[in-house]
């Protein structure tokens, strides 16, 4: 391995300077800060970071007490992807709750609390909003993530979810560039591909982020799929074309380039981290983000010296490298004036039914997104607490499985004694026989992709026609059940609204 020179080497410096890692544990380890004392400038947080907003107010605090202007990262969409409350649920919903109201002020003043509760714990990176358009049901990955499948509907509410956060001075980071919609492959197992004409990716993938560089999004995260219209041998993230030539040439985006995890299976499967990281910097992107998986200081110097040595061998540009690195440091200087001059100042957007935006902004969205439908004969609402049989799918990589859903815990609240059981197969025998007596919720999450989950629900409906059904994944399949809720996510806010209806005191 070659010999790197430390403190004033500028390459070692640049190099360090392009890498999100992440690191495990609540407070930051030795090796990180003594990394950052060599610089790098950014670290990228995760659930398994964060207990409490005081504890990483603490962490970030402790990041910047070796630089004052680390960018501090995290993934936090709200919605079915929080790390802000990953033990919890969010307090927010999601992008496709948000798309079925279509009220960009609700869309607003929900990003701008949720900035407000990032910036009040120091972080100002903020790998969100999602504007993907969710034009194939049966995407894996994306789903509620999105505000919805039409491209129009998806530009507007992006906008206004940067708007929202970069009003309090955290900065939004856009993605998944070029358009991770039409795709039936999650990237973190394998690389997607779609084959749709210029045309149609014109028209439909590229509407929203088009609408969020005017906007003045700060950053952009890259997609790891193959866009055979646009580069047929490479991924979005390692291709010039796509990076260079078309986000930073034809669309004029002038800000930072973030790629999505390099571990992930659609890049690091046939390129390896290492090489990967390369050929993305001299694709055109700025900072490569690392540590979802992969969180330990060998990955970083693995990293730092596959550039530094691509640099020498003359595989890497030394002026892109430094261009990257230029860039990363625009976008801390930014976020470090906005932490100096208080971003508190900045006028809230009205919100419609008479609600300002604050505290409660999510779980009036959460409320405004419920879509009921009743079945053909009266319902009553449930005074004494039911049975809750959650039919529960394998949980994506980007939602995570230790973030908790459904609505049990929120109708135990309301109807103390509720009991729950979690199902992965459609056995409609046991759920009858643990529920007994007691009236029958059932909660799912994108039905129409699981069909034992469609099963289980028609069995259920035809021996308890009172079974109430919430859905909480993409509403596609048709309404079953006395009552049938759409809550258009599964944040514990969707779960709350939810239980309101259920008991019929929804706001």
């Amino acid at each position: 391995m070659t010999t790197l020179v430390h403190g004033a080497d500028t390459l070692t410096r640049d190099a360090l300077t392009v890498l999100q890692p992440g690191f495990v544990g609540t407070t930051a380890p030795d090796w990180l800060l003594r990394r950052i004392g060599e610089g790098l400038s950014s670290v990228g947080l995760f659930g398994r970071n964060i207990v409490s907003p005081e504890q990483l107010a603490a962490l970030t605090a402790q990041l910047r007490s070796e630089r004052d202007d680390v960018l501090v990262a995290i993934d936090e969409e709200g919605g079915d992807v929080t790390r802000l409350e990953v033990k919890q649920g969010s307090s927010f919903p999601g992008n496709y709750a948000l798309g079925s109201v279509d009220d960009v002020e609700l869309t607003r003043a929900v990003a701008r609390e949720l900035g407000r509760r990032l910036a009040r714990c120091g972080v100002d990176l903020n790998w969100a909003p999602s504007a993907d358009v969710n034009s194939n049901a049966e995407n894996p990955v994306i789903g509620v993530r999105s505000f919805g499948p039409d491209p129009d509907l998806v530009a507007r509410h992006t906008v206004a979810y940067v708007d929202g956060l970069q009003g309090v001075g955290v900065a939004a980071c856009t993605k998944h560039f070029p358009g991770h919609g039409d795709t039936n492959v999650d990237s973190h197992d394998a690389l997607p591909r779609i084959d749709v004409d210029l045309a149609t990716l014109h028209a439909r993938e590229l509407v929203p982020f088009r609408a969020a560089i005017a906007a003045g999004t700060k950053a952009v995260m890259s997609a790891h799929i193959l866009l055979s219209a646009l580069d047929p041998h490479r991924p979005a993230t390692l291709s010039p074309q796509i990076l260079t030539g078309l986000l930073r040439q034809e669309l004029g985006f002038e800000g930072l380039i973030v790629t999505d995890g390099m571990e992930m299976q659609a890049v690091a499967a046939t390129y390896g981290i290492e090489r990967g990281s390369v050929l993305a910097i001299a694709a055109g992107a700025d900072a490569i983000c690392v540590g979802g998986g992969l969180c330990d200081e060998d990955t970083v110097l693995q990293l730092r010296d596959a550039l530094v040595n691509a640099v020498r061998t003359g595989e890497l540009p030394e002026e892109r490298l430094a261009d990257a690195a230029a860039r990363v440091r625009a976008l801390a200087s930014w976020t470090q004036a906005h932490r100096a001059r208080g971003a508190e100042s900045v006028p809230g957007a009205a919100v419609q039914e008479g609600t300002a935006p604050g505290a409660d902004i999510g779980l009036v969205a959460a409320r405004r997104a419920l879509n009921v439908t009743r079945g053909d004969r009266p319902y009553t609402p449930m005074s004494s607490a039911p049975y809750v049989a959650s039919f529960t799918p394998v949980a994506n990589f980007a939602v995570g499985d230790e973030t908790p859903w459904g609505v049990a815990a929120e109708l135990d609240r309301l109807l103390p004694g509720t009991e729950t059981g979690s199902y992965a197969d459609s056995s409609v025998d046991a759920v009858l026989a643990a529920a007994g007596e007691r009236r029958i919720v059932a909660v799912v999450r994108d039905v129409h992709r699981h069909p034992w989950m469609g099963e289980a629900l028609d069995g259920l409906v035809a021996a308890r026609p009172d079974t109430v059904v919430v859905e909480m994944g993409l509403n596609e399949a048709e309404p079953r059940g006395a009552l049938h809720i759409a809550t258009h996510g599964a944040a514990r806010v969707c779960g709350r609204a939810a239980a309101e209806a259920v008991v019929g005191t929804c706001a």
